[in-house]
């Protein structure tokens, strides 16, 4: 499927990778030569070497379909392409989220934005992975990075009891899940992908150690994406980390983790569906309700944005459990729609946050007549995670659903409309408040202009998706067709 060389001879499809890993580097070395006031700096560099490294990756990428690398651990091929410039764009977004929380709150500036870009670099790597030990690394990667970044706020007794909660409980998945990758190689002698898949579609039965070996795998993967009952972790670390860590957990780990999940269950496990189809469903179900209705009781806002993040893991656990083109094509859709709504929201509760210090459900009362502009982003993102028609999770949902009922998973969408209109009802108290409830403190919020403009460009794509997705549900099209060209 994939044409490979010898082991350097396509090394060059790394560049981007290396592109990422020097532009991180450089911001943590410009960092020891600015004076404090001049920070901003760094941020400016690294937004814009993610944008010409996005535009570099599409061009210089764009035509080199399904090569590999390294007798096949890493591929690049259009889907790979695809979450690249998608986690590209949304460390951009972050970063621009971050200015001035990180001017507010943040001592080390050059260290934060330099150990996004090494994240994002794990999360591209992710993407590339064609072999258990290979995602495993890179997933590492990826989690060590974002280990620092929840604990980076220093003074802040919260973030680093969060970060401490986040390594011990990190690395017990991370032992689940390499376990279950050396079950995998001992029952079939192969971690590639390929080889994987191979081994199960040779008509032999599926073993009793190679559904262990699976189900360990599954679990450490669960983890990652905070899925029930792995989640224990995820309302106390989003609480504790600086809030734009908070959103960049909430959409580009889970972003990663999907990337890797759809690779592999297509690739290794589409064989053999009949085993775990229905386990995941039930998993999506359990994960999608416990995480709605536990949003219900929290005060905290950001408590409440990580439970809804449950529920929208369990969203996107229905497309796993429907696996098929259409349903990968939803999956991939939903991650930009809930990206671009969730980072909206997580943007204005952190202007909110620079001015106000406060982070309660409460405390947003009267946000409508302080600032209209804010109340009006906030509300736009709700409405969107919520899944009303006219914004992006109305269609990313649809889609979703429409995949699961294709696939005789008809029961799984019905519980998803429920747990809609469950997370409905708690996005309406946050509105309530906005809108209704009388102002606590009627003092301005200023907007800085380019968190206006990131506010309005979030808004637009979330619209713009929610009216017309058709242009990017083609591109997400032809990302899919690489992993499931027969479906």
């Amino acid at each position: 499927m994939y044409a490979t060389d010898n082991l350097t001879a396509n090394l060059h499809l790394l560049l981007p990778e290396f592109l990422i890993a020097g532009l991180a580097f450089l911001v943590i070395t410009i960092d020891f030569l600015l004076p404090r006031e001049r920070k901003n700096v760094l941020a400016v560099i690294a937004v814009l070497g993610l944008a010409i490294i996005g535009i570099f990756s599409i061009i210089y990428l764009g035509g080199k379909e399904n090569a590999s690398l390294y007798e096949g651990i890493f591929v690049i091929d259009r889907y790979s392409l695809v979450f690249k410039v998608i986690f590209l764009g949304m460390g951009a977004l972050v970063i621009l989220a971050s200015i001035d929380f990180v001017k507010k709150h943040l001592h080390h500036p050059g260290e934060y934005y330099g150990i996004i870009l090494f994240s994002i670099l794990g999360m591209m790597l992710m993407a590339a992975s064609n072999e258990l030990l290979t995602a495993y690394i890179s997933l590492e990667l990826l989690s060590f990075s974002l280990y620092i970044l929840v604990s980076i706020s220093r003074d802040n007794q919260k973030s680093d009891e969060a970060g401490v909660k986040y390594i011990i409980l990190g690395a017990f998945a991370s032992a689940i899940l390499l376990y279950g990758v050396s079950i995998i190689y001992g029952t079939l002698g192969t971690t590639t992908f390929e080889g994987i898949g191979q081994a199960m579609g040779s008509g032999l039965s599926v073993s009793p150690h190679l559904l262990v070996g699976m189900a360990f795998i599954l679990s450490g993967l669960a983890f990652k994406i905070a899925a029930v009952p792995f989640h224990m972790w995820t309302p106390d670390v989003y609480e504790g980390a600086p809030l734009p860590i908070t959103a960049y957990l909430a959409i580009g780990s889970k972003a990663a983790a999907f990337a890797l999940i759809l690779r592999l269950f297509s690739t290794s496990f589409m064989q053999s569906i009949e085993e775990w189809h229905l386990v995941i469903a039930v998993i999506a179900a359990v994960t999608m309700t416990f995480g709605n209705l536990s949003a219900l009781a929290q005060s905290n806002i950001k408590r409440l944005l990580a439970y809804s993040s449950i529920g929208q893991v369990g969203y996107l656990l229905v497309g796993i459990a429907a696996l098929s083109t259409a349903a990968s094509n939803s999956i991939i859709l939903h991650i930009i729609g809930y990206g671009l709504a969730n980072l909206a929201a997580f943007s204005v509760i952190t202007i909110f946050y620079n001015s106000t210090g406060k982070e309660n459900v409460n405390d947003f009362a009267g946000l409508a007549k302080r600032n209209p502009f804010l109340a009006m982003v906030l509300t736009v993102s709700l409405f969107s995670l919520a899944g009303l028609p006219f914004f992006a999770g109305f269609i990313t949902k649809f889609y979703l659903f429409i995949a699961a009922a294709k696939e005789d998973l008809l029961w799984l969408a019905g519980i998803a409309m429920v747990n809609s209109l469950i997370s409905l009802y708690y996005y309406l108290i946050i509105i309530k408040q906005m809108y209704i409830t009388p102002v606590k403190d009627d003092g301005d919020l200023k907007i800085s202009a380019h968190n206006s403009g990131l506010l309005i460009f979030l808004v637009l794509g979330t619209i713009i998706i929610g009216i017309y997705p058709g242009p990017l549900v083609d591109i997400i099209e032809t990302a899919t067709k690489v992993i499931l060209p027969a479906t």
